[in-house]
C-alpha cells in the first residue's frame, strides 16, 4: 500500500492507493498554517489514520509547496513559510518510523498524470499548476525529476519570454513575491489573469466571473483571454526549445478552461524554434486528487 500526503497552504490531505491505483482510503484536515511542530503532528495522525482504516502499513510519500534542497537537506522555495530551513523528511521519518519520501507538489502532478492519469506511459511529462500561482513539474520515466539544485520544474519564476510593449509595462506593475518582475506567474497564473482584466477595465472580478463575462461576449474578457492564451503559448514554447517534452498537462483553476486545448497548441506554433509543434497538451485526469496520487506514486512500483 503506497500513502500520499498533500501539504497544501490551507489544508492537507491523505491518501492510501492499491499498488492497482485503488483508492482505499482519503481524508483531509485543514493546514495548521505557520506552525511546524503542529503540521507535523498533523500529518503524523493522517498516516495513522490511513493505516487504521485499511489495516495496512503503507510507504509514505509528500508533495510540498516548495522543495528539499539537495544542499542542505532542508526546505526551501515554500509559500508556506514555516517550512523553509526544516529537516522535514527527517522529522517524520523520526516521529513515523520509515523513511519519507518529499517532492514539489507540482513534481506529484507530473507524476500523478505520468503513472495513470492524462500522460499514462509517456517518458518525458511537463505538468504545469495555473491556479493562484503558477509552478511546474517533471517527470521522467514515471518518476519525479528534482534536479541537482532541487529547482527543476520552477517554470513560473522564469521571465515571460518575447515581451511586448504592454507586457514590459506590466512587468513594471505587478512585481512578483518572488522579489523579481516579469515573472511567468505573474502574467498566466488565475490571479494574473484577474489583474489583467481589472489593469484593462478597472473592475475586480474572480477568474470564474471573467469566464462568464467572455461567455456573454463582453470584448474586455475576450481581449484578456486571448492574451493570456497567448502569453501561456510563448511560455510553454521555451519549455519545447528546452525540455522537448512528450505530453504538457494542464492543473489548476485555468486548467477548466475548454478552449485552452484548442487556442493554445496553435500559438505555440508561432513561438517554437522551427515553427513544428505536435505535442499534446491535456488536462489533468485526476484534477485536484493529482497531487495527492502523486505523492504515493513517488514509490513506484
Amino acid at each position: 500500500m503506497r500513502i500520499g500526503i498533500d501539504l497544501g497552504g490551507t489544508k492537507t490531505e491523505v491518501i492510501a492507493l492499491s499498488d492497482l491505483g485503488e483508492e482505499l482510503y482519503r481524508y483531509r484536515v485543514p493546514t495548521p498554517r505557520n506552525d511546524y511542530e503542529q503540521t507535523l503532528a498533523a500529518i503524523t495522525d493522517l498516516v495513522k489514520r490511513a493505516e487504521a482504516a485499511t489495516g495496512q502499513r503503507g510507504t509514505v510519500g509528500m508533495g510540498i509547496p516548495g522543495t528539499l534542497s539537495p544542499v542542505t537537506g532542508l526546505v526551501k522555495n515554500a509559500n508556506s513559510t514555516w517550512l523553509n530551513g526544516r529537516p522535514l523528511d527527517k522529522d517524520l521519518q523520526r516521529l513515523l518510523g520509515r523513511e519519507v519520501r518529499i517532492a514539489n507538489d507540482a513534481n506529484c502532478l507530473a507524476v500523478s498524470e505520468a503513472v495513470d492519469g492524462a500522460a499514462a506511459g509517456m517518458k518525458t511529462v511537463f505538468a504545469v499548476i495555473i491556479g493562484t500561482g503558477c509552478g511546474a513539474g517533471v517527470a521522467l520515466n514515471g518518476q519525479a525529476h528534482s534536479g541537482g539544485n532541487g529547482n527543476a520544474g520552477e517554470w513560473g519564476h522564469n521571465p515571460l519570454p518575447w515581451m511586448d510593449e504592454d507586457e514590459l509595462n506590466y512587468r513594471r506593475e505587478v512585481p512578483c513575491y518572488c522579489g523579481k518582475a516579469g515573472c511567468i506567474e505573474t502574467f498566466i497564473s488565475g490571479t494574473g489573469f484577474a489583474t489583467d482584466y481589472q489593469r484593462l477595465s478597472g473592475i475586480d472580478r474572480k477568474g470564474a466571473e471573467i469566464i462568464q463575462q467572455i461567455e456573454q461576449q463582453d470584448p474586455v474578457a475576450e481581449l484578456v483571454m486571448s492574451r493570456y492564451e497567448l502569453r501561456l503559448a510563448k511560455s510553454l514554447a521555451h519549455v519545447v526549445n528546452i525540455l522537448d517534452p512528450d505530453m504538457i498537462v494542464l492543473g489548476g483553476g485555468m486548467s477548466n478552461v475548454s478552449r485552452l486545448y484548442q487556442t493554445v497548441p496553435q500559438l505555440v506554433k508561432n513561438w517554437v524554434f522551427g515553427g513544428e509543434f505536435a505535442t499534446p497538451i491535456r488536462q489533468a485526469v485526476h484534477g485536484d486528487s493529482s497531487g495527492v496520487r502523486g505523492a504515493a506514486w513517488l514509490w513506484p512500483l
